[in-house]
């Protein structure tokens, strides 16, 4: 009786003075979601003389009047980092939404339209999941003449496999319900339980897909566009000002690629915190923790 009183006691203090699960999950979301969206209207309102040449600032180390430094022609690298977060957020999240799109219709497809159609759905996430996704990436971008359209539709093909698998088992879960059972015998049809059944069901699962899909999005976007197959040298991306900074890290201008290097990393782990948390909020196990 000691010891239960003594951790009730304790629980009491901890719901007092500190914060519960839901409490601290709900704070880390917002708190990444503020970081993205400041980066984005940063992006999109920073004045674009900051990235025009200025050969009297050229090769600056990083200050208080150039955060991340400048290049070999003068621009700013903090705008340029901005700007370039900006447009592999934009490309993210198309290729993430086309590719959440894409796994829930198959995925309905598969757990609903009979064992054929499941058959060759199912052969068609093994196929995509045994190839790397960069190789299949930069095929299709090559195959759509890369630039932004490329990269996007390679993304969005490219992308939907795992999310497509876990919505066909929670379509056969839901599916095998009791109440999905009840209304197949008053004669619903199977487009009906599924418009007002299935799917209500997926959506947090579809929603929490879709903002973890958005790290391997915007890291795979960099990569191919680092490799020179993704979006034009014209545009302020990521992969562009890393693979630009290559040549100048062995004449020691190392926060070419630093900086903007540690940004994408931290816009890509605060989109994971977000789909993490957002899973631990909506799971009913540990939502009234």
């Amino acid at each position: 009786m000691m010891d239960a009183s003594k951790i009730e006691t304790q629980n009491n203090r901890q719901t007092n003075f500190g914060f519960n699960r839901r409490q601290k999950t709900i704070m880390i979301i917002v708190l990444a979601s503020i970081l993205l969206i400041s980066v984005v209207l940063g992006g999109i309102f920073i004045d674009e003389n900051r990235i025009a040449t200025n050969l009297t600032a050229r090769n600056l180390m990083p200050s208080f009047e150039y955060l991340f430094g400048t290049d070999w022609l003068g621009r700013d690298m903090f705008a340029r980092t901005l700007m370039g977060l900006t447009l592999s957020i934009g490309v993210g999240l198309i290729g993430a939404l086309g590719s959440a799109i894409i796994a829930l219709i198959l995925g309905m497809i598969a757990a609903t339209m009979g064992k054929v159609a499941d058959n060759i759905i199912s052969w068609l996430i093994d196929l995509f999941l045994s190839v790397p996704h960069l190789v299949i990436l930069i095929l299709i971008s090559f195959m759509f003449g890369g630039g932004f359209k490329g990269i996007v539709v390679g993304l969005m093909l490219t992308h939907w496999p795992s999310l497509a698998r876990v919505v066909r088992a929670e379509v056969m879960q839901v599916r095998s319900a009791e109440y999905v059972q009840v209304s197949l015998r008053m004669g619903k049809s199977r487009s009906w339980i599924a418009v007002h059944h299935i799917l209500p069901h997926l959506i947090p699962q579809v929603l929490i897909g879709f903002v973890l899909l958005f790290p391997h999005v915007i890291l795979h976007e960099a990569a191919v566009t680092f490799l020179g197959l993704g979006l034009s040298p014209h545009e302020p991306a990521i992969g562009i000002i890393l693979s630009e900074s290559m040549k100048y890290l062995s004449s020691g201008m190392w926060w070419l690629a630093f900086f903007p290097g540690l940004s994408l990393l931290l816009i890509v782990r605060a989109f994971d915190s977000i789909g993490s948390n957002l899973h631990k909020f909506i799971d009913p196990s540990s939502a009234n923790e």
